[in-house]
């Protein structure tokens, strides 16, 4: 199941439509525009909150479940914020063949999160990708802007210590 975030507070959720605006401020009122306002609008927020949905709906003048029903589709939209760390599994068909799904499980295990979820300290969230173009290299993770070529479910613990490292502000955690 999908869970939608929504705004903590008044001054987030109005944080949200002054940016969600001015996106739309830059689109025409029709709805073959609806797929470029979301990749706009997740490229500004890092993700799509129910607040933003509901604005492209008005703007668009669809009904919010149509927004909701394309964002749900496409694996490229986010739900809910991305982590400090934005772990990316690809499973596009190269990586797919070579273990993808099998790195993708590794890392659900060890950072205890299923596919769309974020940590529960808001670090690391997980997501798969349908391709990343390194399909020479697969199996391939991309964390943050890092690409981890040729991955193994065994290679998954040694990534996530190197990513630590390289934030040892993390290690009381």
């Amino acid at each position: 199941m999908t869970k939608v975030t929504s705004a903590q507070t008044n001054e987030e959720r109005e944080e949200i439509i002054k940016e969600t605006g001015a996106v739309l401020k830059g689109f025409a009122k029709e709805k073959q525009y609806l797929i470029p306002i979301l990749q706009s609008v997740q490229g500004k927020l890092g993700y799509l909150p129910r607040e933003t949905m509901l604005e492209i709906a008005e703007y668009l003048n669809i009904a919010a479940v149509d927004v909701y029903g394309v964002v749900t589709f496409y694996n490229q939209f986010r739900l809910n914020p991305p982590g400090k760390h934005s772990v990316r599994v690809c499973l596009g068909t190269a990586c797919h063949m070579r273990g993808g799904k099998r790195v993708l499980e590794a890392f659900e295990r060890e950072v205890g999160v299923r596919v769309g979820e974020i940590t529960s300290d808001g670090e690391v969230s997980l997501d798969r990708v349908a391709c990343v173009g390194c399909c020479v290299m697969a199996p391939v993770v991309v964390i943050g802007e890092d690409i981890h070529p040729r991955m193994t479910p065994f290679k998954v613990e040694e990534v996530l210590v190197e990513l630590k490292q390289k934030n040892p502000s993390e290690e009381a955690s």
